[in-house]
C-alpha cells in the first residue's frame, strides 16, 4: 500500500471513530486529523471537508453491503436452497462488526439530516442487491411468477433485515432462531409462486 493510500485510510478510520463518538456536528477535523497522524493540511488534502469524508465513508458503507458477490439462478439447484445459501451469506455480511460499526455511525448522521438522508438513498437506488440476479433469473425461468425482480428482492430483504439485522444494529445481540429464515422463504414464495 502507498503511504498516501495508508494516510487516506487512517483518516478514514479515525473518521468513523470521531463521527460515532461525537456524532457528525460534534466531530472536529483537527480531532480526526490527531488520531490518525496527520495534519489538518494532510486531512484537507485528501478531503476538502468534514462532508466529503463522511460521503466517502457512506461510499465505503455501501460498498461493504454490496460486497457479496451477485447471485445468479442455476436451474439444475433447487430455488428455495438456492436463496436460503444467498440469505445466509448476506446475513454474514450485513451483521459482520465493522459494517454494523459503520451502518450505526452513518444511519445516526441520516436520522438527522434529511438532505443527506435523501442523498444517500438515491446513491442505494443505483445498487443491486446481490439476490436481484437470483430472484430475476427464477422468474425469467417461471420458478416464480414474473413480477418486478427489484422490488421482490427488496420485500424479502426487508423481512429478512427485521430478524436478522436489525437487532444486532441495534442491540448488539440476535437470537432469532435460524428456523425463522425458512419461514421468511416460505412467506416470500407463497406470494411470488406462479
Amino acid at each position: 500500500m502507498k503511504r498516501t493510500e495508508k494516510k487516506r485510510k487512517d483518516i478514514i478510520g479515525a473518521a468513523i471513530d470521531e463521527f460515532r463518538e461525537q456524532g457528525f456536528l460534534g466531530a472536529k477535523t483537527t480531532s480526526i486529523a490527531k488520531k490518525a497522524n496527520v495534519s489538518s493540511r494532510t486531512l484537507y488534502n485528501h478531503f476538502e471537508s468534514k462532508e466529503a469524508l463522511f460521503e466517502a465513508i457512506s461510499e465505503i458503507m455501501i460498498e461493504r453491503n454490496g460486497s457479496m458477490a451477485p447471485v445468479a439462478y442455476d436451474p439444475s439447484q433447487d430455488f428455495s436452497a438456492q436463496l436460503k445459501d444467498a440469505l445466509k451469506r448476506y446475513i454474514e455480511v450485513i451483521t459482520e462488526e465493522t459494517a454494523l460499526g459503520l451502518n450505526r455511525m452513518v444511519m445516526s448522521e441520516l436520522i438527522r439530516d434529511l438532505d443527506r438522508s435523501r442523498q444517500f438513498f438515491a446513491e442505494t437506488e443505483t445498487h443491486d442487491y446481490p439476490m436481484t440476479g437470483l430472484v430475476r433469473g427464477a422468474m425469467e425461468a417461471g420458478v416464480l411468477r414474473p413480477a418486478d425482480a427489484k422490488l421482490a428482492t427488496n420485500q424479502l430483504l426487508a423481512l429478512v433485515k427485521n430478524f436478522f439485522f436489525w437487532p444486532e444494529f441495534f442491540l448488539g445481540e440476535n437470537q432469532t432462531p435460524e428456523d425463522v429464515l425458512d419461514d421468511c422463504i416460505a412467506m416470500f414464495l407463497a406470494h411470488y409462486k406462479p
